[in-house]
């Protein structure tokens, strides 16, 4: 059999495909270049372990796997070049002038409007890479970067049960089946087990990488697993079917428990909505999200609109508002202002306040205002608290934290949010407060150099 004969379909439009696709995943995340390891690490496998339609003889073999090498870099060609469009029209409007170092004169704009958008992408990827490693909370306990059981807690507390016991119940019967059956077949037909071992060989590496690394501060990064993980389940069915000749009282349990189970993440999904964000099953044995996780496991501004509710409730005509994020949320609640729990002021007493409940233990420190009524809002994302007549002084019991007991809000050295809402309200300020924020960065640096320098050695 001639192996050149089985590659046909695979090039031209399919490498085009290909291309279409890797390009709207590099598009849409700069973390999507870990498809390429997922790419290298599932070639190696077909070098000790065949895949269906894989040549055995040495010569067979490797024009097999040349031509596919072949088809790959011919999609990521095309990738690569629909990438580099995209940046090109959105960025034809941009100054280059931050490409001087490739020229000055008139002869050399051209050829900095065409690295322009290879400048963008690595800018973008560059950012990403400093910026990957930010501080994490976890079941209560903050750390000052990523941590590598973070996301299979998160991934097992904001996961349906019933998708816990799907998954539970696919693994059983799979053994069970693999022990009873004096078959070796499997349940993935021929003509998908290519596609199988790229799922579970992708699932590996992204569930890798997300462990090892050190941005936790949300199960959004942790996407793509849940999403292959999923996919996962798919042979269950056939599983189940297989299993009725081999032990048909397994198989009818495991179906009745799949219904069920099924069911279940339903009934979660519809008790739920709309306030998916801060749910956590009863793994957490009660506990509310914000003392367990943190970020947009908890509240992401998707609570606002209840927020607005809450006032026109109870007929509040002003309400302090201390919120998660870096716009001016103020807008979208009337008679709300900018509030922060960790510093009230007299005038603040007797009244009605709004914090994102991320704010309580870890972006803030404002678990004082547990002490006073409150209630839940949008399942939990965000918390209203009736403020006492009178706010007990800084430090003393019931009172705020005193400014060494301070959080830092997203973890930076000093408070951003007021400085976003002033460029947000003042855009002209923009120049100013950057290189403003720019040279405190630089002196947070220096005087962090400063402090290492002056340590003694050890």
């Amino acid at each position: 059999m001639d192996p050149r004969r089985d590659l046909a379909g695979t090039t031209g439009k399919k490498s085009l495909l290909f291309g279409l696709c890797l390009a709207g995943a590099l598009l849409s995340k700069f973390t999507s270049g870990i498809l390429f390891f997922a790419f290298g690490i599932f070639t190696l496998t077909t070098r000790w372990w065949p895949v269906a339609g894989q040549p055995v003889a040495k010569p067979e073999k490797r024009i097999w796997r040349r031509q596919r090498w072949k088809a790959t870099l011919k999609g990521i060609g095309w990738a690569s070049a629909f990438v580099y469009v995209f940046y090109f029209v959105f960025s034809i409007r941009e100054t280059t002038d931050i490409l001087y170092f490739v020229g000055h004169g008139p002869v050399f704009v051209p050829i900095r409007r065409l690295l322009m958008p290879a400048w963008l992408f690595l800018r973008g990827l560059f950012l990403v890479l400093i910026t990957a490693s930010r501080p994490t909370f976890i079941l209560g306990h903050a750390y000052p970067h990523g941590v590598w059981f973070y996301y299979p807690i998160v991934f097992a507390l904001k996961s349906p049960l019933g998708f816990l016991g799907l998954l539970a119940l696919t693994l059983v019967i799979a053994l069970l089946r693999k022990r009873l059956s004096t078959t070796l077949d499997t349940v993935v037909h021929e003509r998908f087990r290519v596609h199988w071992r790229v799922l579970w060989v992708s699932l590996i590496v992204f569930t890798v990488v997300c462990m090892l690394g050190r941005l936790d501060i949300s199960i959004r990064h942790f996407s793509v697993p849940v999403a292959l993980i999923i996919l996962m389940l798919a042979p269950l069915p056939e599983i189940l079917r297989r299993s009725q000749a081999t032990a048909p009282s397994v198989a009818r349990v495991g179906m009745a428990l799949a219904v069920v189970l099924a069911a279940g993440c339903v009934l979660t999904a519809v008790r739920t909505f709309p306030f998916y964000f801060p749910f956590v099953n009863s793994i957490s044995f009660g506990r509310p999200a914000f003392t367990l996780m943190h970020d947009s496991n908890v509240d992401w501004n998707q609570s606002l609109p209840e927020v607005k509710n809450f006032t026109q409730k109870h007929g509040l005509q002003k309400i302090a508002l201390d919120w998660y994020g870096l716009s001016d949320s103020t807008e979208n609640v009337p008679g709300s202002y900018v509030w922060d729990c960790e510093q009230p002021v007299a005038t603040d007493s007797g009244h009605w306040a709004v914090i994102s409940a991320n704010l309580i233990l870890e972006s803030r420190n404002c678990a004082w205002l547990l002490a006073y009524p409150h209630e839940g809002l949008a399942g939990g994302s965000m918390m209203a608290v009736h403020l006492p007549e009178t706010i007990p002084a800084a430090g003393t019991s019931g009172g705020p934290p005193l400014p060494s007991d301070f959080h830092l809000f997203f973890g930076f050295p000093f408070d951003l949010r007021p400085i976003f809402i002033g460029m947000y309200r003042n855009p002209d300020s923009i120049p100013t407060v950057y290189a403003a924020m720019a040279a405190k960065f630089q002196q947070q640096a220096a005087a962090q150099k400063n402090k290492s320098a002056s340590s003694p050695a050890h």
